[in-house]
């Protein structure tokens, strides 16, 4: 395992206020980001989507909860899946019910989808004790037509607005993880933003932390090389 180099604190602090100038930096590059996030242009939502939860079949409107704004988080979990995936696993254990209520007072609401029928969500969800508001997509087009779902027979090849015809191998169909954004204006509907891949992963609480610490994340890909054991999450030996 390869450690920061030692250094007295003088150096650390000369250091550490060069990187802080990057870091303001970074923040005003970030907030411009955001502001192009808010200028781009949206679509209405003409189809009729009907989802499954816990009152039965509802559109997409209703997700809304007599919000302004929707942000749907597209849950990796297949019809014939018997679990969700691991990483949207994680990424849900970190939420809380105060997440939900924060963004309810700033008028907008907050649901999870995924393609698996609602009686295997439901068992999923009450396994891990979440009560998120959780719909199924199974009988819908809702996960092909926003990409949640990379499928052949469908002909929906595309993944991170890419298009992905060789990414299944073998397979005839996947789920993707990301995030979908909604907002309604009277009666109607219009998608503002989706996200998938490595446009999602600053939102969950873990990554975030641990992007503050001198051995990041512990994978393969970050710099510098060498802060990661060569079996990801296995007991760490830091042997090289």
């Amino acid at each position: 395992m390869a450690y920061p180099d030692v250094v007295t604190r003088e150096e650390w602090l000369a250091a550490r206020k060069q990187l802080l100038v990057q870091e303001k930096q970074a923040t005003r590059d970030r907030d411009a980001l955001n502001a192009e996030r808010r200028r781009l242009p949206m679509v209405r939502i003409e189809k009729e989507y009907v989802l499954e939860g816990p009152d039965g079949q509802v559109t997409l409107d209703a997700l809304f909860d007599g919000s302004r704004q929707l942000i749907v988080q597209h849950v990796m979990f297949g019809p014939d899946w018997e679990a969700a995936c691991p990483g949207c696993t994680a990424a849900i254990d970190e939420m809380s019910a105060g997440l939900l209520a924060h963004l309810k007072s700033r008028d907008t609401a907050f649901a999870l989808v995924s393609r698996a029928p609602l009686e295997k969500i439901e068992k999923y969800a009450s396994a891990k004790g979440w009560t998120y508001p959780w719909y199924s997509a199974h009988d819908s087009d809702f996960n092909f037509d926003f990409q949640a779902t990379v499928d052949k027979t469908r002909g929906q090849l595309v993944y991170n607005y890419r298009d992905e015809p060789d990414m299944l191998g073998d397979k005839d169909s996947t789920e993707v993880p990301g995030f979908s954004c909604f907002l309604r204006d009277g009666g109607q509907v219009f998608h503002t933003y989706s996200a998938w891949a490595r446009g999602t992963d600053f939102l969950g609480g873990t990554y975030s932390l641990l992007d503050l610490t001198a051995l990041g994340r512990q994978e393969e890909w970050e710099e510098p090389k060498g802060r990661a054991p060569r079996v990801h999450g296995a007991d760490p030996t830091f042997t090289d």
